[in-house]
C-alpha cells in the first residue's frame, strides 16, 4: 500500500510578498501584484505590464561569493527552501540525509545569466565569459544547488515542462515518498525571466496582456475582456513528508497530498486541445488516484492564465471532468489574477495556496472579474474571498507543449 504524504512546511517569494504569510494575506485581500513593467525598459514592447518580486535580498540566504555564482532563479529556490525548513521546524542534522531529496521545476532557467554573458561575449570577447556561465544557467541547478547548500543526498531531479513544471515537481516528489524512496522531499518551482529577451519572446508571441493603462487589473482570468497573461516571477517551495515521519516529530501538517494526474494534449506547441481532452483526463486521473469522486471536491485552483483560449478550454475541461450539475457547484479561482503567471513556479505556489485554503478555510478570489463570458460560466469566486470549509482541493497546471498536471489535496483528520 502506498505511503501517505503530507505537507509540513512552505516557503515562497511572489509579487505579493517576500514570504508565505505576506503573500497569503494580500491574496485573501484581493490585492493585485501586477503593475507597470519596471525590470526592463518597456519602450520596445507591445505589453508593458508585469508581476515582479520587489525587495528580495539574496544576501540573507547566501554569501556574496555564492550570490555571484548563482542565477536569480536559483537564489529564489534557496530562499524558499530555507523558509520551508524554518516553517516546518525541520532539524536536518537529525535526519538521514540519504532519505531527504529535492525536485525543482523551472520553465526557463537562468535567462538573466544568458543575457549578461552574451553581452560580455559581444562587447568584450570569449575570454571574459564567466567559468560559471553554464552551471548558472542550466535549470537543474535549482535542485542541484539546493542539495549542495542543505546537504540533501536523496533523490534529486529537475522538471522542465513549461508552466506545468512546478506541479509536476511536487507530484513527482509525492510519488517518490509514496514508493518509500525518501522520507522528506523539498519540491516546487522557480522563475526569474522578466528580462529583455524573456519578456520580448512572450511579447512577440502576443501572449501577454496589452492592458497597459490598467496594469493593476490587466490579469483578468475568465473575464470576457481578457487579452493575455501577465508574466510573473518568484518561487514556491513545499516540504513534503511521509505521514508517520511527520507524526513522530509532532510536525505541523497543512494537508495531505492524495492524488496526482498527468497527461499530454498531443495537439499544438502552445495552444490547448480545443476539446480540453488532455486537461479533462488529467483531473479525472488525479481524482481516481486519490480515490475520490467529483462530488468530493470543493475547490479548484485553476490554471486560469487570462488568455482567451486557456480560460475557455479549462472551463470546458472542468465541465467534462466533473459533469453537470457538479461542475456548477465546485468553487474555482485563478490566483494568477493577483500573482500574474509565474510560469514554471506557478503550479508550486498554487499548491501552497491549496494547502492554505484547506488549513485556513478561506478561498481566494478571482479579482478583476467584471464582464461575464458566456464561454466561462462557472463559479469563479469573483472579486471577494469566501469562507468555506474545504476538505478537498485540486490544482491545475497546463503548459506549452501540451503538458497537463493536476494535484489533489485533502484535509487530514487530527
Amino acid at each position: 500500500m502506498p505511503r501517505r504524504v503530507v505537507i509540513t512546511g512552505v516557503g515562497a517569494l511572489t509579487p505579493l510578498g517576500l514570504n508565505v504569510d505576506d503573500t497569503w494575506k494580500n491574496l485573501i485581500k484581493g490585492k493585485s501584484g501586477t503593475g507597470p513593467l519596471r525590470a526592463t525598459d518597456p519602450t520596445p514592447f507591445r505589453s508593458k505590464v508585469s508581476a515582479e518580486v520587489h525587495g528580495f535580498d539574496p544576501s540573507k540566504y547566501l554569501t556574496p561569493k555564492q550570490v555571484k555564482k548563482t542565477d536569480i532563479f536559483v537564489q529564489y529556490v534557496i530562499a524558499g527552501t530555507a523558509m520551508a525548513i524554518e516553517d516546518g521546524k525541520m532539524d536536518l542534522s537529525k535526519e538521514d540525509r540519504t532519505r531527504v531529496g529535492a525536485i525543482m521545476g523551472s520553465g526557463i532557467g537562468g535567462i538573466h545569466t544568458i543575457e549578461e554573458q552574451h553581452r560580455l561575449l559581444i562587447e568584450r570577447g570569449p575570454d571574459r565569459l564567466s567559468p560559471y556561465f553554464i552551471p548558472m544557467l542550466i535549470a537543474n541547478m535549482a535542485p542541484g544547488y539546493t542539495s549542495i547548500h542543505f546537504g540533501l543526498k536523496g533523490p534529486n531531479s529537475c522538471v522542465c515542462t513549461a508552466c506545468a513544471s512546478g506541479t509536476h515537481a511536487v507530484g513527482d516528489a509525492f510519488r517518490i515518498i509514496q514508493r518509500g524512496e525518501a522520507e522528506i522531499m523539498f519540491s516546487g518551482g522557480s522563475e526569474a525571466c522578466i528580462t529583455p529577451l524573456g519578456f520580448g519572446g512572450f511579447d512577440a508571441m502576443r501572449a501577454l496582456s496589452q492592458n497597459n493603462d490598467e496594469a493593476e487589473s490587466a490579469s483578468r482570468p475568465f473575464d470576457k475582456t481578457r487579452d493575455g497573461f501577465v508574466i510573473g516571477e518568484g518561487c514556491g517551495i513545499l516540504m513534503l513528508e511521509e505521514l508517520e515521519h511527520a507524526l513522530k516529530r509532532n510536525a505541523k501538517i497543512y494537508c495531505e497530498i492524495v492524488g496526482y494526474g498527468m497527461t499530454a494534449d498531443a495537439c499544438h506547441i502552445t495552444a490547448p486541445d480545443p476539446e480540453g481532452a488532455g486537461a479533462t483526463q488529467c483531473m479525472i486521473r488525479a481524482m481516481k488516484d486519490a480515490g475520490l469522486r467529483p462530488e468530493d471536491v470543493t475547490y479548484i485552483n485553476a490554471h486560469g492564465t487570462s488568455t482567451p483560449l486557456n480560460d475557455k478550454i479549462e472551463t470546458i475541461a472542468i465541465k467534462r471532468a466533473f459533469t453537470e450539475p457538479v461542475a456548477r457547484k465546485v468553487m474555482i479561482s485563478s490566483t494568477k489574477s493577483m500573482t500574474g503567471h509565474l510560469l514554471g513556479a506557478g503550479g508550486a505556489i498554487e499548491s501552497i495556496f491549496c494547502a492554505l485554503v484547506i488549513k485556513e478555510g478561506i478561498i481566494p478570489p478571482t479579482i478583476n472579474y467584471k464582464h461575464p463570458d458566456p464561454d466561462c460560466d462557472l463559479d469563479y469566486v469573483p472579486n471577494e474571498a469566501r469562507r468555506v470549509d474545504v476538505k478537498v482541493a485540486l490544482s491545475n497546471s497546463l503548459g506549452f507543449g501540451g503538458h497537463n498536471a493536476t494535484l489533489c489535496f485533502k484535509k487530514i483528520k487530527p
